[in-house]
C-alpha cells in the first residue's frame, strides 16, 4: 500500500510543477490583437474627448479605458501626443476608375481608392453616383468587390450614370422600377439615389429620382451643377435626411449660397433648419473662400466634408480630406467639431450608424493623427490662398482591425533591434 502511496505522491507532484511552470505561459496569453495607449481619443458618437487606450481584438474594437495594461495586447502602440478617432469617412469619391478616357463611370477620371484613402486616415468612401442601373454590378464586380477601403454608394438615376461630365442625358436612360431593383440588389452597399450633371430643363430626371429615393426608403444626393433648374425649388422638395454637396461654391451653374450683399441666402438656413445634409464637396471647382468663410461667420457650417475626389481634384487645392479638414481648422473650427463631421455625422448621413464610432464591438476602423505647427498654405477652388499654421497629418490607419497606413513606423520594431537568424 506503502507503495502506491508513494507513487501516488509522485505524480501528484509532477502534476504540480507542471502546473507551476506552465501557469506564466497562460496568464501571458494576449486578451487584444493591438493596443493603442495614450491617445487623445475623440469619438463624438460617444461623447468621449479624453485621453484613452483603445484595444482591438479579432478586427473589432474591444474596449476603450482610461488604462488598458500593455501586458495584455499582443501589439502596442503608443499614441501620446496624437488624436486618435475612428476611421474618417469621406462622403463624395468617385472611384469606378476604368480605362476609358476622359470618362468617370468605368473610366480614368475616377481614381482606385486604396491609393489615396488610408494615407488621409480615410476607411470608408461614398461613390456620389458614379455608376447607374445599367453599370452598377460592374463598378461592385471591379472595384468595390476588390478593395480594401470600404466602399459605399449612391446610385445615379441615368442608368449609365456618369460619363463625361457634359450634363447632356438621354431621358429614356431613366427607369424608376430598374434603378429601385438595383438598390434593393444591392442593399449593403447603395446608400441612396443621386442627380447631378444635368443641363436639362425638364424636371422628370429630379422627379423620377425623388421617387426612386422614396420607393427605397434611402436619402437623396443632389450633386448640383444643375443650371436650368433652381437650387430653391429642388431645395424645398427634398426630405430631412437628403444630401446636397457642393454647398461652398461659387459657380457658374447654379446660384451660390450668397446673395448680392454676402449673406446667406434666407432658403438655405431654410433647408439646414429642416434637416437638408450640407457637404463641402470640395472637388475642382466647388470650394471658395469667398463662399465658406462668410457662411462660416453667418453660422451655416458643413455637416460632412465630401472631397470630390477625382483624377484632376487630388492634384488641384483639394488634394486631399485631411487637407479639407486642415481648411476649416485654420478658418477656426475646432478639433472635436471637425471629428464629428468627419466620422459620426458622415456615417448617419448615410444611414450606417455602424460606422463612425469606437463604441466596442464596432468595425476597428481607427485613424491616429497629429496636427503639425508651421506655416502652411491652403488653396481653394479658384486658386486663391489662405495662410495657415495647422494641418493634420495621418500617422497611423487601421481598417478592421488591420495596419494598412504607417507613416513613421509607428507599428514597426527598429531595424536593429531584430532577431538574429
Amino acid at each position: 500500500m506503502s507503495v502506491y502511496f508513494s507513487a501516488f505522491n509522485r505524480v501528484t507532484i509532477v502534476l504540480a510543477l507542471l502546473a507551476v511552470c506552465y501557469a506564466p505561459r497562460i496568464q501571458a496569453q494576449p486578451s487584444y490583437d493591438l493596443l493603442v495607449k495614450g491617445g487623445h481619443v475623440i469619438d463624438p458618437k460617444n461623447e468621449i474627448n479624453s485621453l484613452m487606450d483603445v484595444a482591438v481584438n479579432d478586427g473589432v474594437i474591444e474596449k476603450v479605458a482610461r488604462r488598458i495594461p500593455a501586458s495584455e495586447a499582443a501589439q502596442v502602440v503608443d499614441a501620446a501626443g496624437f488624436y486618435v478617432t475612428p476611421g474618417l469617412i469621406d462622403v463624395h469619391a468617385h472611384v469606378f476608375v476604368g480605362m476609358v478616357p476622359r470618362t468617370f463611370a468605368g473610366g480614368f477620371s475616377s481614381v482606385s481608392p486604396d491609393g489615396f484613402t488610408f494615407r488621409s486616415g480615410v476607411t470608408t468612401v461614398v461613390d456620389p453616383g458614379t455608376a447607374g442601373w445599367r453599370n452598377f454590378s460592374a463598378f461592385r464586380e471591379q472595384v468595390i468587390d476588390q478593395s480594401a477601403t470600404r466602399i459605399l454608394a449612391f446610385l445615379n438615376i441615368f442608368g449609365h450614370g456618369l460619363t463625361s461630365g457634359s450634363g447632356i442625358h438621354d431621358h429614356s436612360d431613366i427607369d424608376v422600377e430598374q434603378a429601385y431593383a438595383t438598390v434593393k440588389e444591392h442593399p449593403d452597399i447603395i446608400v441612396g439615389v443621386r442627380l447631378g450633371h444635368y443641363l436639362g430643363e425638364s424636371r422628370e430626371p429630379l422627379d423620377k429620382a425623388l421617387e426612386t429615393a422614396e420607393l427605397a426608403e434611402v436619402p437623396f444626393l443632389l450633386e448640383c451643377h444643375l443650371p436650368e433648374l433652381p437650387l430653391k425649388d429642388i431645395l424645398e422638395r427634398m426630405r430631412p435626411g437628403d444630401t446636397v454637396t457642393h454647398v461652398f461654391g461659387d459657380v457658374g451653374d447654379r446660384e451660390s449660397i450668397l446673395d448680392e450683399r454676402n449673406r446667406v441666402r434666407d432658403y438655405v438656413f431654410e433647408a439646414k433648419n429642416r434637416g437638408i445634409i450640407f457637404d463641402v464637396g470640395h472637388g475642382g471647382g466647388s470650394f471658395h473662400f469667398s463662399q465658406a468663410v462668410p457662411a462660416m461667420e453667418q453660422g451655416l457650417l458643413p455637416d460632412t466634408f465630401g472631397t470630390d475626389l477625382h483624377r484632376s481634384s487630388m492634384n488641384g487645392g483639394m488634394k486631399n480630406m485631411l487637407n479639407i479638414l486642415s481648411k476649416y481648422l485654420n478658418m477656426g473650427m475646432s478639433v472635436e467639431d471637425i471629428i464629428l463631421r468627419a466620422t459620426w455625422n458622415a456615417a448617419r448621413s448615410v444611414q450606417r450608424e455602424d460606422l463612425g464610432h469606437l463604441s466596442p464591438g464596432a468595425v476597428a476602423d481607427l485613424a491616429v493623427l497629429s496636427i503639425k505647427q508651421g506655416e502652411y498654405g491652403f488653396v481653394d477652388a479658384g486658386g486663391y490662398r489662405m495662410d495657415g499654421s495647422s494641418r493634420f497629418e495621418t500617422e497611423l490607419t487601421l481598417r478592421a482591425g488591420r495596419i494598412v497606413w504607417d507613416l513613421n513606423g509607428l507599428t514597426a520594431p527598429l531595424w536593429n533591434q531584430q532577431a538574429k537568424k
